[in-house]
Order: structure tokens, then C-alpha cells, then sequence
């Protein structure tokens, strides 16, 4: 049975999610990528954690838990923490529902303010124009092909899950974790 488990994908693909109800389902451990890269400040998602201090609070809390899901896209700049993992899972999903996904994430952080006029709606699209260009390979950043390569790249078993189905995704990672299918 897999231990460590990596759960990535584009913003908005549903990695979180995935990671957090496989999680409860084994009683493993929770973490995400995004609470280690952002600093914690009165608005979230703006000012980036040093990577050197990033990477070694992640390895800590990797390495003194036994059963992980690490959710959350560390391709290229967490290559160091690969050795840790014994699955890692990349979810896909279409643009046009990622991009709704995050549509309605932003409206339920913000209300709103994130709609022309607010305090928050210049932030908003610029976030929303950036995970647009995941697809495309055209930002800075996650995109498809890096990922697609990263995981092709990286030495543990791998599950590739192209569905927007919550319940068959998390059943899928539940089956390559409990090695009822082969990875």
C-alpha cells in the first residue's frame, strides 16, 4: 500500500479536493503545496515564501509523517521532494470547467468584490487570465506540457486521471494506493 502521494494538477482541476477526501477515506495526513509557497498575510496569495524555507518546511512535515497526501503542483521547483513520493497523481480537466471551477472559487472567496468595480476584481482577473494559459503553455508558471513532462520524468509509480468526476477520481487514487490497479 502507497504511503506518499503526490496529487497535482492545474489550478482548479480539483487536486485539493481530491487530496482531502482521499485523505479522510485512509486517515493519512493532508498538505498542500499552496500553505508552504504563499506567506500567510491579511490577503492570501500575494507574497511568495522564500523556496529555500518552502522546500524545508514541506521536507519536514513530509518526512516525520508516515501517511501523506500532498496536493497542489511542485513541478520544476520541488524536484527535491520527488524521492519522498511513491505515487504521484496528475488530474486533467477541460479548460471550460476548470476555468468556471475558478470563476465560482473566486466569486465565494471574495463576493462581490471581485466583480468589475471591487477591491479585488483586478486581482481576480489576472489570476483567471493566468490559469487560462495552462493549456496553452503560453504563461509563467504550471502549464500542460510541463507537467505532462514532469510526470513522464519522475522515478515512483503514476496514475494519470482525465475525468471530472469526483467520486471515480478519488475512487481511482484509492485503487492505485491500495495497489488494486497497477501504476
Amino acid at each position: 500500500m502507497k504511503q506518499h502521494i503526490h496529487i497535482f494538477g492545474a489550478s482548479g482541476s480539483g487536486t485539493t479536493t481530491i487530496s482531502k477526501l482521499v485523505s479522510q477515506k485512509l486517515g493519512y495526513r493532508h498538505f498542500d503545496s499552496d500553505n508552504y509557497f504563499w506567506l500567510p498575510t491579511v490577503e492570501p496569495f500575494t507574497a511568495i515564501r522564500e523556496q529555500n524555507e518552502c522546500l524545508e518546511m514541506m521536507d519536514k512535515d513530509l518526512s516525520e509523517n508516515d501517511k501523506w497526501v500532498l496536493s497542489g503542483s511542485i513541478a520544476n521547483w520541488g524536484n527535491i521532494l520527488i524521492p519522498h513520493f511513491d505515487l504521484a497523481v496528475f488530474v486533467y480537466v477541460p479548460p471550460e470547467i476548470r476555468l468556471k471551477r475558478l470563476e465560482n472559487r473566486e466569486f465565494e472567496r471574495y463576493g462581490e468584490e471581485m466583480l468589475p468595480g471591487g477591491r479585488f476584481y483586478e486581482k481576480s482577473q489576472e489570476f483567471l487570465l493566468w490559469a487560462e494559459k495552462y493549456d496553452k503553455g503560453t504563461g509563467n508558471g504550471r502549464s500542460l506540457e510541463r507537467h505532462e513532462n514532469w510526470l513522464n520524468n519522475i522515478d515512483c509509480s503514476t496514475l494519470r486521471i482525465d475525468n471530472i468526476d469526483l467520486k471515480k477520481s478519488v475512487e481511482a487514487v484509492l485503487d492505485a494506493i491500495t495497489g488494486k490497479t497497477d501504476t
